[in-house]
């Protein structure tokens, strides 16, 4: 007689009663997390306590110690480039009406902006670029070339400062939102060629 099956099919049986993949890989995780937890809890106990808390006072110290010093010379840096801006602004356009003034602390930005000039307010003001006809490095904005420069004063000094923080920190709407260059309208340089400005305020000329 033949041999008569039992009924029972063990592959059929394993993978029955077989857990998921993804319930073994998450309990195989679980069991590596809480070995991990178990040796970590365990270097703590045998580690010097007093060298942890040291180093760890050490680090919090360098820390409030490395943002202060940012926090200085952010301030500082601010500082010099709202003198540079508010400079530029008095001795471009103190003789200009209010809107000439904003005009000209709006370009000087601009340039700021542009990858095509120095990226900080002072880099662009007192940018120098070499011209090959009077084969000599020639100042961006005239005034900073002369030596020693006119100490600015009064009425105009101070709107000059308040124009430059206003325009140094946007709190208004640029006029002027592209322009990057300018020049007064008793001059016609060779650059303004072909350009087709933008605006005219006061005495000058503004171009993109």
């Amino acid at each position: 007689m033949g041999r008569r099956s039992s009924g029972y099919n063990f592959k059929d049986m394993r993978k029955k009663y077989r857990k998921p993949f993804h319930r073994r890989f998450t309990s195989r995780c679980a069991s590596l997390v809480s070995g991990w937890r178990a040796a970590a809890r365990i270097r703590w106990y045998n580690m010097n306590k007093d060298l942890v808390i040291f180093v760890s006072v050490l680090g919090l110290v360098f820390t409030v110690f490395g943002f202060i010093m940012y926090s200085v010379f952010t301030v500082r840096d601010e500082r010099v480039n709202l003198t540079c801006l508010a400079l530029n602004v008095y001795f471009e356009a103190r003789g200009e009406p209010v809107a000439g003034q904003y005009a000209v602390a709006e370009v000087t930005m601009n340039r700021v902006a542009s990858d095509r000039y120095p990226n900080t307010v002072c880099g662009v003001v007192h940018q120098k670029n070499w011209d090959t006809l009077r084969k000599r490095y020639v100042s961006a904005f005239s005034w900073t070339e002369l030596s020693p420069s006119p100490k600015p004063e009064g009425e105009e000094w101070q709107r000059a400062q308040e124009i430059a923080d206003e325009v140094y920190h946007r709190p208004r709407t640029p006029g002027l939102d592209d322009a990057l260059l300018y020049h007064a309208t008793y001059i016609k340089p060779s650059w303004a060629r072909g350009r087709t400005p933008v605006a005219r305020i006061g005495n000058h000329v503004f171009y993109r």
